[in-house]
């Protein structure tokens, strides 16, 4: 089936015209407008499209029935009703966060409760103190084990390599510990002669009696974790290695949310803390209420860039970064908003800043006083000065890269910050100003002094940067880039740094001049952004009315679509335009996604498209789609829509669900090519489904066909999502 949809997708692509900007394909005749043509804008968006093109743009796509909702209200009171999140009922979301119990504690608590690896090293080497009892008891003894397991071969490989280099072949397939953790291999030369008589032998993991898995899997559910946890790691791993499919599913079926992260802390503690952080990200941008909050979430956590994989603790310190600091923010001052990001644990340690120290500090002085005392003990000198989040606060986070700065202004900056560090970093502590590491003296930035005063130094810098003008026109081009073009309109991104400064980088002000714009309404802006992997994701969840119980194939569909969540390693962020996004690779692996999600083939991800009352699908008999439903209180029965409606058929189906997923019909290129390939797995006989394209020839040969679980609408539909139209917002 995969190989199927890489055909499918290699196919569709290219029967379509592929541009790198501003868009996949032609989606209307209009072109884009140039910067010389923007004296007089073309014609403002009308109708319908202004509410798909509002919730394109501010939200992560229309759901159904969001259009109709919008036009009840309004479109203005939609938008000033996005701009104060705080009033939005969010009750249904919050339910399904509360699945995610982690992901309301404190970075301290997560270290403590679901303990990263430095955590457990520090537990071995007498650092710090393990629970006594409990499961947490039995949490820490698994990851002690593995983690002492894991040490041993490395220590293990490190002395057969020094002995003999041509055996490290042998080292890299070893394994040293038994059932209880101890070492089982000899060293030196009998190690080495060993491992080189057989490289590949491992232990084998302790046998899993059958009848002991069933009977654990029999157990209440509280009785279930409580026997897990008395298990020792080696059969534990071995237990969770024998079971998979529906034993994996019962084992976490009726569990609650507490017990299914106790037996995820088992296994894995440091995975509980990513997977769940991605998921409630992706449960929030699908299904929250408050679309524009978590829009711009997404934004300010770009801009504000922290790599998910700097150090073992950052996932950890990335919780409440995305919850305490950008979300509540998200929306209000811009000024408040890059004080809290200074002041976060997830970008001091992300850009380095704590472990900056002014080299005239006192702790500095005091390690060079140390040094001359004793020249030849070997101790590690402080890092001293680093100038990497002074620089990234100016030419990525306020000024931007022709801001007006000079790299003086830069080094001035990373001596104000010094002494703005982390308290106990590995173990979840806060922000912490250190003055013995904060540089003394009076410093100039941006041709304006700053006297001394410790901490209130950077808060000063801090505020005169966000003040800048210079700060004004380049938050208000990304944002112009983010929600109108690639190539926003001068004129815009000038009257929204305009608001910016007269507000006080007031956030939701700039936006709701956007909004009101001529600009942002005009017909060429429509459907002229080519939506990033994540919002091709959510939006093709949202527009399906996708029910997950599970993130992850999401969260696999961004990877492999090269935008993985909280992935991007520099502090630039991931870009918004369509150069980066668009290319043959990019097509199939969306296409690839469209086809399995539309048919349900995502595991815990479920679209519904046809009435249970309608199993089958024939020639002569049309499906009746619950989709098509949305827009009437009262859905029709089958054998009333038989009656009333001309039979189904590819283009008439595939002329509905254009307007139920796309807001409107697709250029002629793309419909062509969508019908083509419905028609060419119809023939071929490759693909599960077999509806013949002309059901009159069809009946005078032979009996109508039946289609199996993979419908003509479900191929359609991801055919459709799969389109240039939908993959622009």
């Amino acid at each position: 089936m995969k190989h199927l949809q890489g055909l499918l997708a290699a196919s569709l692509c290219a029967s379509l015209v592929v541009s790198s900007t501003p868009g996949i394909a032609e989606a209307r005749p209009t072109p884009a407008v140039k910067p010389a043509d923007r004296k007089a804008y073309p014609g403002q968006i009308q109708g319908d499209e202004r509410i798909w093109h509002a919730l394109n743009r501010f939200t992560f796509g229309p759901r159904p029935g969001d259009v109709e909702a919008v036009k009840a209200i309004g479109l203005d009171a939609w938008f000033e009703e996005q701009l104060r999140p705080a009033a939005i009922n969010n009750t249904a979301l919050q339910v399904r966060l509360a699945n995610y119990p982690a992901m309301t504690w404190s970075p301290e608590d997560l270290l403590f409760r679901l303990p990263s690896n430095a955590v457990i090293r520090q537990v071995i080497d007498g650092k710090a103190t393990m629970p006594d009892k409990g499961a947490l008891y039995a949490v820490y003894e698994n990851a002690v084990t593995r983690v002492t397991a894991k040490r041993q071969e490395q220590e293990l490989k490190k002395s057969v390599a020094a002995i003999a280099p041509d055996a490290k072949s042998a080292a890299n397939g070893s394994m040293i510990a038994d059932a209880q953790g101890a070492s089982m291999a000899p060293t030196g030369a009998a190690a080495n002669s060993q491992m080189s008589q057989a490289p590949d032998v491992k232990p084998a993991d302790p046998a899993i009696d059958p009848k002991l898995v069933s009977a654990i899997l029999e157990l209440p559910p509280r009785d279930r974790v409580l026997r897990l946890t008395k298990m020792q790691q080696p059969q534990f791993d071995a237990f969770f290695k024998s079971i998979k499919g529906p034993e994996r599913q019962l084992l976490f079926s009726d569990l609650t949310p507490d017990l299914r992260e106790t037996v995820g802390a088992l296994e894995n503690p440091e995975r509980v803390v990513v997977e769940e952080l991605m998921a409630q990200r992706l449960l929030r941008d699908v299904y929250s209420n408050a679309q524009l909050q978590e829009v711009m979430t997404d934004f300010w956590l770009n801009h504000f860039n922290v790599f998910l994989r700097k150090n073992e603790a950052t996932p950890y310190y990335l919780v409440s970064y995305e919850r305490d600091v950008i979300r509540p923010h998200a929306l209000g001052k811009f000024e408040d908003l890059l004080e809290a990001t200074a002041h976060s644990p997830a970008m001091l340690i992300y850009l380095d800043n704590m472990q900056s120290i002014g080299p005239d500090s006192l702790a500095a002085q005091r390690s060079k006083m140390a040094a001359a005392r004793n020249p030849n003990k070997n101790k590690k000198a402080p890092e001293g000065l680093n100038e990497n989040y002074a620089r990234e606060l100016m030419e990525l986070h306020t000024l931007g890269v022709n801001g007006g700065y000079t790299q003086q202004d830069v080094i001035q900056a990373a001596r104000i910050l010094t002494g703005w560090t982390v308290e106990r970093p590995q173990r979840g502590g806060g922000f912490q100003f250190d003055e013995r590491r904060h540089e003394p003296g009076t410093k100039k930035v941006l041709g304006r002094k700053f006297k001394e005063h410790g901490e209130k130094e950077g808060r000063d810098l801090l505020h005169v940067l966000a003040t800048h003008p210079s700060t004004a026109r380049f938050i208000s081009r990304k944002l112009a880039m983010r929600f109108v073009s690639d190539d926003p309109p001068q004129e815009l991104v000038d009257r929204m740094a305009k608001t910016f400064l007269s507000s006080d980088g007031d956030i939701a002000a700039v936006l709701k001049t956007m909004f009101h714009s001529p600009e942002f309404w005009s017909a060429d802006m429509y459907r002229a952004k080519v939506k990033t992997p994540l919002e091709y994701v959510v939006s093709a969840a949202r527009a399906t009315n996708a029910s997950l119980a599970n993130e992850q194939p999401l969260v696999a569909a961004l990877h492999d679509m090269g935008m993985p969540l909280y992935g991007c390693v520099p502090p630039t962020g991931y870009k918004w335009d369509a150069a980066d996004w668009v290319s043959t690779g990019a097509l199939v692996n969306r296409m690839n996604f469209a086809l399995s999600l539309a048919a349900n083939r995502l595991n815990g991800i479920t679209t519904t498209w046809t009435s249970q009352e309608t199993p089958t699908l024939t020639a002569t008999q049309p499906a009746l789609n619950l989709l098509a439903d949305l827009d009437s209180d009262t859905p029709a029965r089958p054998e009333q829509a038989k009656a009333a409606a001309p039979a189904v058929t590819p283009e008439t189906e595939e002329a509905r669900l254009e307007t139920l997923l796309v807001g409107g019909p697709v250029s002629q290129s793309t419909r062509s090519a969508v019908l083509q390939q419905f028609e060419q797995q119809s023939q071929g006989g490759a693909s599960t489904v077999s509806v013949a394209m002309n059901p009159s020839q069809n009946q005078a040969h032979h009996a109508p066909a039946a289609v199996p679980i993979e419908r003509q609408d479900q191929l359609l539909a991801g055919l459709l999502i799969g389109s240039p139209e939908f993959q622009r917002r």
